[in-house]
């Protein structure tokens, strides 16, 4: 490699006179406005003066995730972390071919082999251990045309998957539109309405309820859970639900996280008995469950609120008013914080709500599990579709930059 690439060390004096990007494994390299989402910082340094600069046809690595595929080339004039590195090509080469190639499976194995660190979350390629190893340098005008062949084939796939993402929306959207509908309308035909009395809600059936707080239908106060910080594989310990397990209608077990028993004797009124809902309050926004039976035992993290709701109401009734617009509207309206945004439990518990009979919230419950099951069903398959093409893109990628492949004649 350091025959082929030096490293660069060029810092800009005033950060706000450059464009500011981010290096990802999933899109390559992008100005990083164009990648934070709504509530998010563009960074949270202090000033960006003395960041990285890097030009248009350099490698740009982040040292700490290079074995996840985290290098690429950028396309930009911009500014990047001290953290990463720049690569400059020394002799004539496409860099364009060495971007496909290190984010290749076969490179990111390579670069966690060379990494020094412990665990996954600390490694680092190094620039000594990047520029020693080898590289496979096909004839320049063969680095041009697999560049141009992938160019144009990844081109198409990003298209498909792009507009498979769109779908995907759309049926989010329209499960959205149906939940809050039916929280809100029911689902017996037309019927006598009257005002709710609440702007952003409307007119709903004429013998719901309005209650005022949804603090009103619980048996005990809403309350999050363990402030203390977790550790990632106490086999031992309890298991605690973040924000990032709890998704819209269910509950993820693949990453969760424990802490000792004594920390989670501590917060003994959110230790979970099945039945509850949890609601994420901080950090990834809109999720929301019931808690099944299994998870007895159980306790939560400060990001997730538990709900325990008297025995007349119907918890899925609630979970799915919850995931509805009219929930989200006053969420949205009523976030606090500017590091970290959320809803505090004040504001969740003083939450208007509209209710039906215990009769009609199982009829309306029964009736969103069948029809988000289906919609469900639906973004399932798309999103499984995204994943073969990602996998045969990925495929399609290492067959050519190393070689198996020829590029076809024009």
């Amino acid at each position: 490699m350091k025959q082929l690439f030096y490293e660069v060390n060029d810092r800009c004096e005033r950060g706000d006179n450059y464009t500011l990007l981010s290096v990802s494994e999933y899109y390559g390299i992008a100005p990083k406005s164009e990648k934070v989402e709504k509530g998010q910082f563009e960074t949270r340094a202090e000033t960006l003066d003395g960041y990285k600069i890097c030009r248009i046809g350099d490698i740009v690595m982040n040292i700490m995730l290079a074995w996840k595929s985290s290098t690429a080339c950028s396309e930009y004039d911009g500014i990047i972390s001290p953290a990463y590195c720049v690569y400059r090509q020394k002799m004539e080469i496409n860099t364009k071919y060495y971007h496909y190639l290190f984010r290749t499976n076969l490179c990111a194995d390579l670069f966690k082999r060379y990494s020094t660190g412990i665990i996954d979350s600390r490694l680092r390629l190094y620039p000594d251990k990047f520029l020693a190893l080898y590289s496979p340098v096909p004839p320049l005008l063969e680095q041009n045309r697999i560049v141009t062949y992938l160019d144009g084939k990844c081109l198409y796939i990003d298209a498909v998957i792009e507009k498979t993402k769109a779908s995907i929306e759309e049926y989010k959207k329209l499960k959205q539109a149906v939940i809050t509908q039916v929280v809100t309308r029911g689902i017996r035909g037309d019927r006598p309405m009257k005002e709710s009395g609440i702007e952003w809600i409307g007119k709903i059936p004429d013998d719901w309820s309005v209650i005022r707080k949804l603090s009103y239908l619980c048996d005990s106060e809403i309350s999050y859970g363990i402030v203390k910080l977790l550790e990632p594989d106490d086999v031992n310990g309890v298991k605690v639900l973040r924000c990032s397990d709890v998704f819209p209608g269910y509950i993820s077990l693949e990453n969760v996280r424990t802490v000792t028993r004594e920390v989670s004797d501590e917060y003994q009124r959110t230790i979970l008995n099945g039945g509850e809902i949890v609601i994420a309050v901080r950090g990834s926004l809109g999720g929301c469950s019931v808690v099944p039976d299994s998870l007895k035992g159980y306790n939560v993290a400060r990001e997730v609120a538990v709900i325990s709701l008297k025995k007349d109401n119907l918890n899925r009734f609630v979970m799915y008013y919850l995931l509805s617009d009219v929930f989200n509207y006053y969420r949205d309206s009523h976030l606090l914080g500017s590091v970290y945004i959320g809803l505090n439990i004040e504001l969740l518990s003083a939450c208007p709500v509209v209710l039906p009979s215990y009769e009609e919230q199982c009829e309306i419950a029964d009736y969103l599990d069948i029809e988000c099951s289906k919609i469900g069903e639906l973004i399932l398959k798309k999103e499984k579709f995204i994943a073969d093409l990602l996998t045969y893109k990925k495929s399609l990628i290492y067959e050519y930059v190393t070689g198996k492949k020829e590029v076809p004649s024009a």
